[in-house]
């Protein structure tokens, strides 16, 4: 058995960043799904609870994630590096787009506790940001994860990702066709 002490960060780092993409990509499909009909058989309180415990947890895989890096011995990564987008010398590109999606997830999944502060239209409109922040950190373990090539890790992917990004594009595409259907009928009824 080899000693795992060499790679614990490493391996810790992975297990942060495997977790955070798993229970994200539930946070954000249960988030899409509120308004639908599972919320009249399941209950809003219920799910939105569930989603909450689901973000809550995301945000600490995250945490963990980029904490663990700070102790990996072969990137040698600063606080900046893991923090700042754009700072790591380390695959760029991947790592600032990690570095944005998880503070963007960290920020808007904190600001439910702000709602009432900001306002809850101002929250709402604020919180739909948070699925572009998702799809950032989801570019960045395609990009640079260490398991991206890997079978399982598709599968996974496929699992948790599939329906958030199918309801993502039925909201957003809805909204759109929503928008057009109602824009005529506007124009009719203004003249």
């Amino acid at each position: 058995m080899t000693d795992p002490t060499p790679y614990l960060f490493w391996i810790t780092a992975r297990a942060g960043g495997i977790a955070a993409l798993v229970l994200s990509g539930l946070a954000v499909s249960l988030g899409l799904s509120m308004n639908s009909s599972l919320v009249k058989r399941v209950g809003k309180a219920n799910l939105r609870i569930a989603h909450e415990a689901l973000a809550l947890a995301s945000i600490a895989a995250i945490v963990i994630h980029a904490g663990s890096l700070l102790g990996d011995h072969y990137l040698h990564s600063s606080v900046l590096d893991v923090t700042v987008p754009l700072v790591s010398s380390y695959q760029t590109l991947w790592t600032t787009l990690g570095i944005l999606g998880g503070w963007g997830l960290i920020l808007l999944g904190f600001s439910y506790y702000a709602r009432k502060r900001i306002g809850s239209d101002r929250w709402r409109t604020l919180h739909r940001f948070t699925a572009l922040a998702w799809l950032s950190g989801l570019i960045h373990a395609l990009g640079e994860g260490t398991d991206s090539g890997q079978l399982w890790f598709w599968a996974m992917l496929a699992v948790v990702a599939l329906p958030a990004l199918w309801l993502l594009a039925a909201r957003t595409f809805g909204r759109q066709a929503k928008r057009a259907r109602m824009r005529p009928s506007r124009l009719i009824s203004g003249a």
